[in-house]
């Protein structure tokens, strides 16, 4: 019997390795049309697109930890990997606050020094591992959203773009997968569905003869 639950947990577990998970969302900038994005999740990689198989896409290599941007019109591919972060300073407070509502929901606010960065809803066990995944996706460019940072003048740096994109991010998606979010700065985004679908290999591949350029970080 032993042996029979063992081959039925393995057969359970390359099944769903030949599926991935999609994710839809529907996003917008303050003053902008809202724009679709499209999430795809296997245990090896994500993607992020705009829906079509054909377009530009952010692909997140989980193993090697590298994220590449590929842009299709400017046949580029351009390589993220994880750079020095500085730790934050020791005035930095930042909070989730988070309570249950119905359907097993949690309507959240992340909170810095006074300032609240983002709020909105978040599942804490819907799709789990696509919540580490894009975890992971923002791990690696914590360096590079730190330099844009403090590249950008004086007037446009704020604490929040740090908490979203640098130090505390991972306070919410280590909580859950995050449903409805509204920043500090106005965008929003809004989870539409989920599905599992089967594997479609080619999607997580860059196109062949793209030069891969890496970014500084």
């Amino acid at each position: 019997m032993k042996a029979l639950v063992g081959v039925l947990a393995l057969c359970a577990s390359v099944a769903q390795a030949a599926d991935m998970t999609v994710l839809r969302y529907v996003e917008q900038d303050p003053g902008d049309p809202p724009y679709a994005t499209r999430i795809l999740v296997t245990p090896a990689f994500l993607r992020m697109d705009g829906g079509e198989d054909g377009g530009d896409f952010v692909l997140l290599d989980r193993g090697r930890r590298q994220v590449i941007n590929v842009m299709r019109d400017s046949r580029t591919a351009l390589v993220f990997s994880p750079g020095s972060v500085p730790a934050p300073p020791a005035n930095w407070r930042a909070k989730l606050d988070a309570r249950p509502v119905a359907g097993g929901r949690q309507r959240y606010r992340l909170v810095v020094n006074g300032s609240v960065c983002s709020e909105g809803l978040l599942a804490p066990r819907l799709s789990p591992d696509a919540a580490r995944a894009l975890d992971e996706l923002k791990t690696v460019l914590a360096a590079t959203q730190y330099r844009v940072w403090k590249d950008s003048p004086r007037a446009l740096q704020h604490d929040c773009d740090l908490a979203n994109q640098v130090w505390s991010f991972g306070l919410l998606l280590k909580r859950g997968l995050p449903l409805s979010e509204r920043e500090f700065s106005g965008r929003t985004r809004e989870f539409e569905s989920v599905r599992r679908v089967p594997l479609q290999t080619d999607l997580f591949r860059v196109p062949e003869g793209l030069p891969r350029i890496d970014a500084p970080s």
